[in-house]
């Protein structure tokens, strides 16, 4: 009952090249230094292995836009399905790992598998962030700051998928100063 939360594509591959990608709603950041997340994965699942296999994963954060691929990366098993051209996502080359990261997505981070936690109907891949990739598209030209909310993130509750709604506050912002006015 700990919603809403992201829906993000993961990308993974094997040994032989071949990749495929799956919807993860139970993934999150669990450290800041080193750079860590986590996501939790059915053992049943056809990308599960090649996690397992290789330690490296990619999460690739989902818009609005992508919401129909999203849901159908989900539901359909790459073992039945090529998903990339069922949904018509784009493969690149990652930056570090040997997992393809999917174009469409404003940010792609890079995984490597430091600890799985088998906690029962799923696993916890546990990971260090090797790299990040960031559309600069969304990077403010006053600051220079990414911009995520632009990008129009996608998020699941409890069996849908939601944009978010309007800004109603930042962090720190219920004991900011009030400024004097003169």
């Amino acid at each position: 009952m700990l919603y809403p939360v992201p829906a993000v594509l993961v990308t993974v591959a094997d040994r032989e090249g071949n990749s495929n990608i799956f919807t993860v709603a139970w993934a999150g950041t669990i450290c800041t230094n080193p750079p860590m997340l986590s996501i939790s994965v059915r053992p049943e699942r056809h990308s599960y292995h090649m996690m397992k296999e290789t330690g490296e994963f990619v999460v690739n954060l989902t818009t609005e836009s992508m919401a129909w691929a999203t849901d159908y990366c989900g539901v359909r098993s790459g073992r039945d399905v090529d998903k990339w051209k069922e949904t018509g996502l784009t493969p690149e080359k990652a930056n570090v790992v040997n997992v393809p990261v999917i174009k469409e997505s404003p940010v792609n981070i890079e995984c490597r598998v430091v600890k799985v936690e088998e906690l029962g109907s799923h696993h916890m891949f546990i990971a260090d962030v090797v790299n990040v990739q960031a559309d600069d598209r969304y990077l403010s030209g006053e600051t220079g700051k990414f911009e995520l909310a632009d990008a129009e993130p996608l998020v699941y509750l409890h069996g849908g998928y939601f944009e978010l709604g309007k800004k109603i506050g930042k962090f720190g912002w219920s004991v900011e100063k009030k400024k004097r006015r003169r």
